[in-house]
């Protein structure tokens, strides 16, 4: 299942969003975005909506196409796209061996998303050259190692991949970073931007970009002081996580553990700790 929406910025350009999902009794199960903008492709959604995605972009001004990250749902439509269009796709070096080799996924993640197939990408460079903009490659691990978002300096546009999602975050998967996260926003805020637009890869576009993520920093701020004064305590994870969010989110049972809130917490008490 594919929608699109075209975002027209203010020199009239336009930034065609495509949002992807597996369709289940004709209802989506969960959307992921990309973007396609001056023939730069920004990712391209999971394997169940590979051959959708390949057949929208048909006749479309295709020339580069970049994957934000090595997870599945960002990667499954690159063999579609290699093999119909013959594209260069361009990846973060540590994501090279990832998106080269059929790695392990939970239940839910082989349902939601499907296993992509493996594909030789190329290293990105520092930028990335379009006929109209220059797009700077900026690393921002945390949420994996290897990502990077693309920022085009002179109008603000920020794809920002799995980096933002929401300004009040209450789960993250265990191997997320709530340290480097947060640094890697505030290296996004550090830019020489007179304004941020947030292009997400859930499907969210928040001209005000800059303070959205000034507003999450913020959040995670104060949660990382209320997490530390439980911890002085002596209040358990599961304690924290009750005092904190009223309880568990429902996504850890639906992911077999993997979205939690107690992740969150465990991450904040790592970075209080400098990592022990």
């Amino acid at each position: 299942m594919i929608e699109t929406t075209d975002f027209i910025t203010d020199s009239k350009e336009q930034i065609h969003q495509i949002r992807m999902s597996r369709a289940v009794d004709g209802k989506p199960v969960y959307w992921v975005a990309a973007y396609l903008v001056d023939g730069l492709l920004v990712d391209t959604g999971c394997s169940h909506t590979a051959i959708e995605l390949g057949d929208h972009l048909a006749g479309r001004d295709l020339r580069l196409v970049v994957n934000t990250h090595y997870h599945e749902d960002h990667v499954g439509g690159n063999h579609e796209l290699m093999t119909r269009f013959a594209v260069d796709i361009l990846a973060h070096r540590d994501a090279l061996p990832l998106i080269g080799k059929r790695n392990v996924l939970y239940p839910y993640q082989e349902f939601v998303w499907g296993y992509p197939v493996p594909t030789q990408v190329k290293s990105l460079p520092v930028a990335l050259e379009t006929p109209g903009h220059t797009f700077h490659v900026i690393e921002t691990p945390g949420h994996s190692p290897d990502h990077i978002c693309l920022v085009e300096l002179q109008t603000g546009w920020c794809f920002t991949g799995d980096l933002f999602a929401r300004e009040h975050p209450k789960f993250i998967r265990p191997e997320e970073n709530i340290r480097d996260i947060m640094g890697s926003m505030e290296r996004i805020l550090a830019l020489p931007c007179p304004e941020l637009i947030l292009f997400t890869s859930v499907g969210k576009i928040l001209p005000q970009g800059r303070k959205a993520l000034t507003d999450c920093i913020n959040y995670l701020k104060r949660l990382t002081d209320r997490v530390k004064a439980m911890t002085d305590t002596g209040l358990s994870v599961d304690a924290m996580v009750t005092h904190l969010f009223g309880g568990e989110t429902p996504f850890r049972d639906l992911t077999g553990g993997q979205f939690s809130s107690g992740h969150l917490v465990s991450s904040i008490r790592e970075t209080l700790c400098g990592g022990c």
